[in-house]
């Protein structure tokens, strides 16, 4: 039997604890400008599945919906934001 004497040692590199992150919203955005976006859900990796297929480039989702609007390639709008584009199915939003 061995006692431990010092307290286990964390990486940086571990998962934070499902507790301790905001719930993921029905509808979130990027923009910060948006009414929609919630900061405290971006301090975490989060992650998007469209009909079962993860989508990495993401802009904005609403899970009740069903879309999630992605940049149409390079093009942008007059005032430099990416135009996106809705795409409709079946939304996961989840915590890597």
């Amino acid at each position: 039997m061995t006692l431990m004497t010092e307290a286990p040692q964390t990486t940086p590199t571990e998962s934070t604890p499902a507790d301790a992150r905001p719930a993921l919203p029905d509808h979130l955005s990027v923009d910060p400008r948006s009414r929609f976006h919630v900061a405290a859900v971006f301090e975490h990796d989060i992650g998007i599945r469209l009909n079962g297929v993860e989508k990495v480039n993401v802009e904005e989702y609403c899970i009740s919906e069903g879309w999630v609007k992605v940049p149409a390639g390079k093009t942008v709008d007059r005032k430099g934001q990416p135009l996106l584009i809705k795409i409709k199915g079946q939304v996961e939003a989840y915590y890597r």
